[in-house]
Order: structure tokens, then C-alpha cells, then sequence
């Protein structure tokens, strides 16, 4: 994301409290996958708890990454308490993030028609796909294409569902 889309999401959520961003990248896959929009409220780093999902800026980048760890920050004069984030499909944890870099938590995920939570859940299927995406890049974008395709042929049974048969009996020129 360029500087200035960059500075016009830290506007918009500073004077509203509330934006919406297309996700791009795979570095929260199964999460938050490519193109699904979210929904993102101004939060204090006070108010955040571990396990969810916070957008942050870190040069001239957004983030959205998941808080797996709190940490106060010495320096000579004072000590701030930061938030550590990763990537849910990432090894290795971000730079601290300070309550300056921090902008905001992800309230929803729309992908496609359906409200996604942003949460990880637990379960052994869930921490070996989790695992598994960690791994590989190419099981990573095969995983992504079987939920885009998933998506798509759903969408077209639901449609092919709502459509009416046509009646052949009686034409009505």
C-alpha cells in the first residue's frame, strides 16, 4: 500500500473510529485471506487482548496481524507497554508495536456474502492447516484457490437454486 492510502486509512479511522480495507496478502491465511474486506475500529493499545487481530503502521506499511504477546518497553526515562503481533501463517514475531504504531482491531471479516470471526480457533484440524500453510507457499495459494473455488460453486448452487423452471407448455407470444 502506497504512503498516501496509507495516511488517508489513518485519517479516516482517526475521525471516525471506523474504515474498511481490502486484505491483500497471505501472511493471516486461514484468518484472513486475500480480498476479504475488514472492518477495522480505533482501539487503544490498553484495550486490546491476546488473540485478536489489530491493524498497525510500521514505515510506510499497514498491518494486520494477530497480538500473541504483551511487552513493556525500557528506555532511560520511562517504559511503554507494547504489543508483540505475528502473522498466523509467519514463524516469527513482529517488532514490538507501541501505542503510536497502533491504530486499530479488527471488529469483522466479510468474505464474499459471509461475516467471518476474526478468530483462531483451537482445534487440532485448525493448528495442523495452520502448520501445514506455515510450511508451504504452494499449499498456501492451493489452499486459497480451493476456498475461492469452494466459494464460487456454492454461489452458483444457491443462484441455480432461486432460478424459476420455465414453462414450455403454453407460450404467451
Amino acid at each position: 500500500m502506497n504512503r498516501i492510502a496509507r495516511t488517508l486509512a489513518e485519517e479516516v479511522l482517526q475521525t471516525f473510529g471506523e474504515v474498511r480495507l481490502r486484505a491483500f496478502g497471505t501472511s493471516m491465511v486461514p484468518s484472513i485471506l486475500p480480498g476479504d474486506l475488514i472492518s477495522i475500529q480505533r482501539a487503544a493499545l490498553h484495550d486490546i487482548s491476546l488473540g485478536e487481530v489489530v491493524l498497525f503502521s510500521q514505515g510506510d506499511r499497514l498491518f494486520l496481524h494477530r497480538v500473541v504477546n504483551r511487552h513493556v518497553a525500557q528506555s532511560a526515562d520511562s517504559s511503554e507497554s507494547c504489543l508483540i503481533t505475528r502473522g498466523d501463517r509467519l514463524c516469527h514475531d513482529d517488532p514490538p508495536i507501541c501505542s503510536v504504531e497502533l491504530l486499530g482491531r479488527v471488529v469483522s471479516i466479510q468474505r464474499g456474502t459471509q461475516r467471518v470471526k476474526p478468530t483462531l480457533g483451537r482445534g487440532r484440524l485448525r493448528q495442523l492447516l495452520a502448520y501445514v500453510l506455515r510450511a508451504s507457499d504452494l499449499a498456501t495459494r492451493l489452499f486459497i484457490h480451493f476456498v475461492v473455488w469452494r466459494r464460487f460453486v456454492f454461489s452458483e448452487r444457491k443462484t441455480a437454486c432461486l432460478v424459476q423452471p420455465r414453462s414450455y407448455g403454453n407460450p404467451q407470444w
